[in-house]
């Protein structure tokens, strides 16, 4: 999925949505092309930085690799070169389901590419259905 050149603003909203619906049924390569080369991505906040493409797709795989996923853009706030979101996802592996409800915190490169991801949630966050 490739997000269209326009505002800078335009292609944080594209990445946004593109992110959320590559998280339903996309590849861990395809979200880790969202991201800039030097990007960093904190999951969540307080836990060690991934810093390379290599540890984003591994981080992703996790996802990537579930039998079901269904994420759900809640709201999404655009200012500058930030985005913040929440979105509700739920995996389910092995005949067991989890749920959890990140707000993300997304600032961009000039060229529209994601330089750094924090994600707010704690484990507490993570509920088993």
């Amino acid at each position: 999925m490739t997000v269209e050149q326009g505002t800078l603003s335009e292609q944080i909203n594209a990445t946004v949505d593109a992110y959320v619906e590559l998280l339903n049924n996309g590849t861990a390569e395809q979200i880790a092309d969202l991201y800039a080369p030097d990007a960093t991505v904190e999951d969540p906040i307080g836990a060690e930085l991934r810093t390379t493409r290599e540890q984003l797709i591994e981080f992703y795989s996790v996802i990537t690799g579930m039998d079901e996923r269904t994420a759900t853009l809640k709201w999404k706030k655009v200012a500058g070169d930030t985005a913040v979101f929440e979105f509700t996802l739920v995996t389910g592996t092995a005949g067991m389901k989890f749920e959890i409800t990140p707000i993300d915190i997304m600032v961009f490169n000039a060229d529209g590419k994601v330089s750094s991801m924090r994600a707010v949630w704690e484990q507490s966050d993570l509920k088993q259905l």
